[in-house]
């Protein structure tokens, strides 16, 4: 389907596995990570088209987790993915940051769509960032 590169984070191993598989069977390319230092982890190590997040997990809280993973990469798109999700976690969650929030179970069709989307902005905001660093660089140099 896409060829984009997605990092699932969930501390719920069996859910993050089978939703992982799937991902993969649709073309998806997928790393897992099942708490946010091992996210933050890979997101230093690796570039990612969308992040899933867990938005409950121990230790390090998914809140945590997206703003030490947008401190990395701002223009990387963290989805927030929650069993225990209210309106405040929501709003709470796109103001930190996240390009999006859905609650468990969340319809494949919709998560795929929200993965998808992030992919595009992400794209977007990276063009961007670079059209505006090559001009900078001309700016500079006086070509």
């Amino acid at each position: 389907m896409s060829g984009k590169s997605v990092l699932l984070v969930d501390d719920e191993r069996d859910f993050i596995d089978a939703l992982s598989s799937r991902l993969e069977r649709r073309g998806f390319k997928m790393s897992v990570a099942y708490d946010g230092p091992s996210a933050i982890e890979l997101v230093g190590k690796s570039t990612f088209d969308a992040v899933i997040l867990d938005l409950v997990m121990p230790g390090m809280s998914g809140i945590e987790t997206l703003e030490r993973i947008l401190e990395i990469d701002p223009d990387l798109q963290v989805v927030l993915l929650t069993a225990h999700g209210t309106v405040k976690a929501g709003v709470d969650a796109l103001k930190t940051g996240a390009s999006d929030f859905l609650q468990k179970p969340a319809d494949l069709e919709e998560l795929l769509e929200k993965i998808q989307e992030a992919a595009a902005k992400k794209m977007i905001l990276v063009e961007k960032r670079t059209a505006e660093e090559i001009a900078d660089i001309l700016r500079r140099k006086g070509w």
